[in-house]
């Protein structure tokens, strides 16, 4: 009975081990959340009104580029550029809109050659996305969030 009573003890003891809780600590649960977040992607992209009807991801990213170059577009006909040779060049829009959606602009790329013959590019652009209508930023996991993206516009002048 006494070897029995000992074993016993004996197990009990390398057993309380088993109750041992580990400790959780809610910075690791954090840093390992973070380790898996695709900072990179929205779950939805900044919109407008007009493009709320839209489904899908890419629809609506679609409707709000699209909306935002027809804007340009009607915009900058008001103007009446004048050029020397004919240019045909992309500009790249570096666009921010920030969680309030707020819209910035900020670079102007193209190429020199357009630069030099439009020197006001920069201004007419800028006034040209001045007047948008109400942009909804967009969403990631339920919160609205900064984004920034580059708006490629094609400019074609005789």
């Amino acid at each position: 009975m006494k070897h029995v009573l000992s074993i016993v003890l004996l197990l009990s003891l390398w057993s309380c081990d088993y109750f041992d809780k580990k400790k959780v600590y809610s910075e690791d649960i954090l840093a390992e959340e973070l380790k898996t977040f695709n900072w990179n992607d929205v779950d939805e992209y900044p919109s407008f009104q007009s493009c709320d009807s839209t489904t899908g991801k890419s629809n609506r990213k679609y409707c709000f580029e699209q909306t935002l170059r027809q804007i340009l577009n009607r915009n900058l006909s008001q103007h009446h550029i004048v050029v020397s040779e004919e240019i045909t060049d992309t500009i790249a829009l570096e666009i921010t809109i920030d969680n309030q959606g707020t819209f910035f602009i900020n670079t102007v790329r193209c190429h020199e050659s357009t630069r030099t013959q439009i020197p006001q590019l920069d201004s007419l652009l800028r006034r040209s996305l001045d007047s948008l209508p109400k942009i909804y930023p967009a969403i990631k996991r339920s919160q609205e969030v900064a984004t920034q993206f580059v708006l490629p516009v094609i400019i074609k002048l005789d």
